[in-house]
């Protein structure tokens, strides 16, 4: 500490004097509230919806030709549905979802006004890795489970996704820093947040200092969100 004080004697002077840590603790706030709701959000619809991509998949799908049809067809018409909102760039996606948010919510700026486009953008996802991640699970766990007797929706709450718990918060980990990353972009049409933050002042107004804490702050909660998510799943995987 001293010596890197010798070295930059003004450093931690300027710091402390720094105008704008009232609005980067504030920024800081919207963001991590930003991407705690959009994940509960993104959970709650992505992994029902990754379960019925899977069930309706082909290795899945009745014996019975009438239900095996509809089957194709409810998965066809969800993987599309899937397929093109992940192809839209998310800064395009907040756009064009602007009025939707606006009804929806009142508004489509601010911290509110960006939540409904990470659902929306994470959604899908969220989903597909529930898919592929359900696909992984031995068959053998699916077919035991069938011999016993047990429903298919038995087989997935007690069965499938116990067995892939690990699995499904390495997706959420991964999901959560997707999130922090369109939180952040976000901030070009005001979505709050440290990327609104990083805009309105660090860009539009030339404060580099700004720009820079901001991108440091952005990349202190990725890494943490990843050691914290890579640990838990290390220790659910040894169980």
């Amino acid at each position: 500490m001293d010596a890197f004080s010798s070295v930059h004697p003004s450093l931690w002077a300027d710091l402390i004097a720094f105008d704008y840590w009232p609005e980067i603790g504030q920024g800081t706030l919207d963001t991590v509230v930003m991407t705690v709701v959009s994940l509960v959000l993104t959970v709650i619809v992505g992994l029902p919806l990754g379960v019925v991509l899977f069930l309706t998949g082909g290795s899945q799908r009745s014996d019975k030709p009438l239900l095996a049809r509809a089957q194709s067809v409810i998965h066809a018409v969800l993987s599309l549905l899937v397929n093109v909102l992940r192809s839209v760039p998310f800064l395009i996606l907040l756009i064009l979802l602007m009025p939707a948010t606006r009804e929806l919510i009142g508004t489509s700026l601010g911290v509110a006004g960006s939540i409904p486009p990470l659902v929306v953008a994470t959604s899908p996802f969220f989903a597909r890795l529930i898919e592929n991640l359900l696909r992984e699970v031995e068959a053998g766990v699916f077919e035991v489970c069938r011999s016993l007797g047990a429903t298919t929706r038995q087989t997935v709450l007690w069965a499938l996704l116990p067995e892939s718990v690990a699995g499904i918060l390495g997706a959420i980990t991964v999901t959560t820093i997707a999130l922090i990353g369109y939180s952040a972009m976000s901030g070009v049409i005001g979505g709050g947040g440290l990327g609104d933050l990083a805009v309105r002042y660090g860009y539009q107004r030339f404060n580099t200092p700004v720009m820079v804490i901001t991108v440091v702050i952005l990349v202190v909660l990725v890494q943490l969100i990843q050691i914290i998510g890579d640990r838990v799943v290390t220790r659910l995987s040894h169980r």
